[in-house]
């Protein structure tokens, strides 16, 4: 089985997440006797509406605790600055063209989230910068064309 890449805030957020769906559990076991309660189940729609809750929180449960299983958490913080740009590493780059500054933590796939900076290990723009060193001039290949920028600052925070 390949171990999937993870950042310790990802890792944590999921084991969050599992805390909060196994502590449902019970409420949702609760909502499907006490609707079982309520008589002829073919037309009880808070049962067929519980049950259906039940098995959204069980394949969320499922999915979490494979994703854990799977993953390989990486702490870069633990790690010596080298300059170069690895999984985990915070990225300032500056657009050559247009001096406009961008940061970048380059995160697993399911932690990106491109509104607060985080892109995933396997988008274009991360796929460019892996491997390259503070001061580089790298060209990413973006939605919008080639654009080329300078690695500014490389973190591991």
């Amino acid at each position: 089985m390949e171990k999937v890449p993870m950042t310790v805030k990802g890792e944590q957020q999921l084991r969050l997440e599992l805390e909060r769906l196994l502590k449902l559990r019970p409420q949702i076991s609760e909502a499907i006797a006490e609707a079982r309660e309520l008589g002829d189940l073919k037309e009880n729609a808070e049962y067929h509406a519980a049950r259906e809750e039940q098995g959204i929180c069980e394949a969320q449960i499922r999915d979490i605790e494979y994703k854990l299983s799977v993953a390989q958490v990486i702490d870069v913080t633990k790690m010596e600055n080298t300059g170069k740009i690895i999984f985990g590493s915070t990225v300032t780059l500056i657009d050559c063209d247009t001096e406009e500054e961008k940061t970048y933590q380059i995160v697993g796939d399911d932690e990106a989230n491109i509104k607060s900076g985080r892109i995933s290990v396997s988008s274009p723009i991360a796929r460019g910068l892996i491997g390259k060193m503070e001061g580089d001039e790298v060209v990413i290949s973006t939605p919008g064309g080639e654009r080329d920028f300078e690695i500014d600052r490389v973190e591991y925070i």
